[in-house]
């Protein structure tokens, strides 16, 4: 089997600097070494909360999506993840899979690309930090591409280079 190359959306807005390191660390020892981005801090986005800290983080794997996507629920879960919270509400530790390779899927459960790619700068902007070059696989466009190209008006996306991961 050909190895794909997966990109993760990882975000937390309670007790972040626990959840987040603790979740990568769960997730390296399944997938292996993790590209990752630099971490960004944002304000809550549809809800009244604590600011989110978010990175992106990328790995090549011969694991089935289907593996992948059950181990980032599990690693949520011990993270004291409850599924079922409304889609915008504070969370221990957030962690989509934002690409699979060039997959396009669309299921019930499950849209790959992620639409959240286009729709907000805490996912572009740390997924044009780990690939610049590579194509979004519906657009063809490279992240760096779409980033320039993103509204960047009233964007309050702020570095956190002091944030372990």
């Amino acid at each position: 089997m050909t190895a794909v190359r997966v990109h993760v959306s990882v975000g937390s807005n309670e007790e972040p600097r626990l959840h987040i390191p603790r979740g990568l660390a769960a997730l390296e020892r399944t997938v292996g070494p993790l590209l990752r981005s630099p971490v960004y801090r944002n304000p809550a986005v549809g809800f009244a909360g604590e600011d989110f800290f978010n990175l992106v983080v990328s790995f090549e794997t011969i694991l089935p999506l289907d593996e992948i996507a059950q181990c980032l629920r599990d690693i949520e879960r011990t993270e004291g993840r409850t599924r079922g919270e409304a889609r915008f509400a504070p969370r221990t530790l957030d962690l989509d899979v934002l690409t699979y390779g060039t997959a396009c899927i669309e299921t019930e459960r499950l849209r790959l690309p992620r639409a959240d790619i286009l729709e907000y700068a805490f996912v572009l902007k740390p997924l044009a930090d780990n690939a610049p070059d590579e194509a979004h696989p519906v657009l063809g466009q490279s992240y760096a591409t779409l980033w320039a190209a993103f509204d960047k008006s009233g964007l309050v996306l702020d570095p956190a280079p002091d944030f372990p991961t």
